[in-house]
């Protein structure tokens, strides 16, 4: 690749990122993308020297920081004065025509999240400032490299700030929350709290895997010549900025108040969370003349959606149990109405939640409720405490079984695999294809075996008559004769399979295959000591295990009986390899399937795992390659094409 060639590609690479990211609108594949982007890496490995100072790499986040740096604005960040009304507006109106009476309006949506001031120079992005105090903020340029909705390069060559507010989507906030929640971490209360802590993480690349997104509202300091504020947005939009999802230039009271409605009305539609609407005079010379209070600038306020936050008091504490098995805890409250909806329940999110905020039986709390989600319980009110309220004893038992609970500190979940409240999703696990791979039994046929009352546990599966399915609407002849086949020819597999079907907390395929290998059907009679001296399981998993079998003794054996699986021989000790006793992650398209390769490097004595990490020795990737590719780069994990790993195996 020429230098040409390789600027060129830069370009397409941005035109690509800027439709995805900021249009939504793609103009290309994933797999188009990656292929140019590794061209793009190829060639600035080989010229480090020549590297664009807008190439996508330069977005990767992989630093650590000791702590952020101060740095100051060129022009103060304001504060808005709060306005929450009609009356409000009529007020502020009146006071603001008095200084100038020949003036239009400019709205906008108030995003809910981090402001961040941007600064570029000579057409580049020198820096990213928290807001701070509004004079000093803190510096976190390396962070804000890696939110692809930020330009790092604009065709505006003098000096600007550039304003606006880092947020985080909702759909993105609860996938971050569902990832803490997995892993223990106490959860995010709102998108505006995810978004600026991840904003603030020292290390860039837990910035850069949350999808945060810059929503531009101004300018500072800056040299621009439109006289409309609605211009010059227009202008900085242009330079490849999101735009809002809603905006408009009004004349008065009138329609201000139309599109605040508006506004109100739809926001639940939108992508990210508002808290209301602000307001500018349009005219720049208008702004300028009007100026500042000590605290406020005169030409703008925030007009503020109703609160969605109520005071309730804590009636009781409910458990919901999942078809995972997880037990959810979700208080029971004072019926209230919030935006003309009476609430009666709101969510607890885990157990490790109600010990953080110390939640009892009586307590009053303030709730949050936004658009159709569940209320969440955002803060408990200590102060009005009488005495009489109870402390919440986790429970120990399934309130649906009444089996023994596994506790991981956030997560409680049911392991019993007769449990009702969690039957189906055992049974659908048990056959999907990494497990016993049972052909035609997808989830609608599950629950239509349940809601007959043919199926109660995983065994009943392997009683089913003809005649039962043939009960079943949509069963013919030939349908439930294949189901039944396919049941049938599941019996005999590799007993890796099965303990994997069974579907024990923390043990997937790979740690199955090793229990597998080191007991045989004798896993369900292994210590912890025994256990934890298996490679890759630590406490937790053998903790897991032995819950497991606890509860499920006898219907393992059952099954066991049932299924008939093949007990693993032992595996000769493999030879030396480049690959012995290292972790390795597979990806992309390769010469053949994937699970050949892998049981291939498996008999090599290598560990193939599904995902990446720190711990991952090697990537071998064909085509097609995505974002474990992405990842692994970022990681500094040894990447190599299936070619070379055939080659170091000669």
């Amino acid at each position: 690749m020429t230098h040409e060639n390789y600027l060129q590609a830069v370009e397409k690479l941005n035109l690509y990122a800027y439709h995805y990211y900021v249009l939504d609108d793609p103009l290309t594949t994933d797999e188009a993308y990656d292929a140019l982007y590794h061209e793009a890496v190829a060639y600035e490995e080989q010229n480090p020297d020549k590297i664009a100072p807008d190439s996508p790499t330069q977005r990767v986040g992989d630093r650590v920081s000791e702590g952020f740096e101060k740095a100051a604005h060129l022009s103060r960040m304001w504060s808005l004065e709060d306005i929450f009304d009609a009356s409000g507006l009529e007020k502020w109106l009146t006071k603001t025509y008095k200084l100038d009476s020949n003036i239009t309006f400019y709205c906008e949506p108030k995003y809910d999240g981090a402001s961040l001031n941007l600064i570029y120079e000579e057409g580049k992005l020198s820096k990213g400032i928290t807001r701070g105090d509004g004079s000093i903020g803190e510096l976190i340029t390396q962070n804000v490299k890696t939110i692809r909705s930020i330009p790092l390069t604009i065709p505006h060559k003098e000096t600007i700030e550039i304003r606006g507010e880092v947020v985080l989507y909702k759909e993105e906030f609860e996938r971050i929350n569902q990832e803490r929640l997995q892993n223990g971490e106490a959860l995010f209360a709102n998108p505006r709290n995810a978004a600026a802590g991840s904003l603030r993480q020292l290390d860039s690349s837990i910035t850069a895997s949350r999808k945060l997104v810059f929503l531009p509202y101004g300018v500072g300091e800056n040299t621009l010549t439109e006289r409309l504020l609605s211009e010059k947005m227009e202008k900085i939009y242009s330079w490849g900025f999101k735009q809002p999802p809603l905006r408009a230039t009004c004349q008065g009271f009138s329609e201000i108040e139309a599109i605040y409605e508006q506004m109100q009305t739809e926001r639940e539609s939108y992508a990210m969370m508002l808290d209301g609407m602000v307001v500018k005079v349009n005219e720049i010379a208008a702004q300028i003349d009007m100026g500042y209070t000590v605290k406020v600038p005169r030409f703008s306020v925030a007009y503020k959606f109703p609160a969605v936050e109520k005071i309730t008091r804590i009636k009781d504490i409910l458990l919901q149990v999942g078809r995972s098995g997880a037990v959810t805890p979700v208080a029971l409250v004072e019926p209230t109405d919030i935006e003309g909806v009476i609430v009666e329940r709101a969510t607890l999110h885990n157990f490790d939640e109600i010990d953080r905020k110390d939640i009892r039986i009586g307590d009053n709390v303030i709730i949050l409720r936004s658009g159709d989600v569940i209320p969440k319980i955002i803060k408990v009110l200590t102060h009005e405490r009488t005495g009489s309220e109870k402390p919440y004893a986790r429970p120990e038992l399934c309130p649906v079984c009444g089996s023994e609970l596994l506790d991981e500190g956030a997560l409680l979940k049911c392991q019993n695999l007769r449990c009702d409240a969690r039957v189906v999703n055992s049974i659908i696990y048990f056959a999907s294809k990494p497990c016993l791979n049972i052909d035609g039994l997808g989830d609608k046929i599950v629950e239509a075996l349940y809601n007959a009352h043919l199926v109660r546990s995983v065994i009943d599966l392997f009683g089913l008559s003809k005649e039962q399915l043939l009960t079943l609407e949509g069963f013919k002849e030939k349908k439930a004769q294949n189901l039944l086949d396919a049941i049938e020819h599941a019996k005999g597999c590799d007993y890796y399979r099965f303990i994997n079907s069974l579907g024990i907390e923390h043990i997937g395929e790979v740690a199955s295959k090793t229990l597998a290998d080191r007991f045989g059907f004798g896993f369900i009679d292994a210590t912890k000591e025994e256990l934890m001296a298996c490679e890759g399981v630590g406490e937790e998993m053998a903790e897991s295990v032995l819950e497991f079998v606890r509860v499920n003794r006898q219907t393992i054996l059952e099954l066991q009986n049932a299924v008939a699986p093949k007990e693993p021989q032992k595996r000769a000790e493999a030879h030396d390899n480049p690959f012995k006793g290292r972790t390795v992650v597979l990806t992309g398209t390769m010469s053949e399937s994937r699970d050949a390769i892998k049981e291939l490097l498996e008999s090599l004595g290598a560990k193939v795992s599904g995902s990446v990490s720190k711990k991952t020795d090697y990537l071998i990737y064909g085509e097609d390659a995505g974002s474990k590719y992405d990842k692994a780069s970022a990681l500094g994990v040894a990447c190599i094409e299936e070619k070379e790993m055939r080659e170091m195996l000669k």
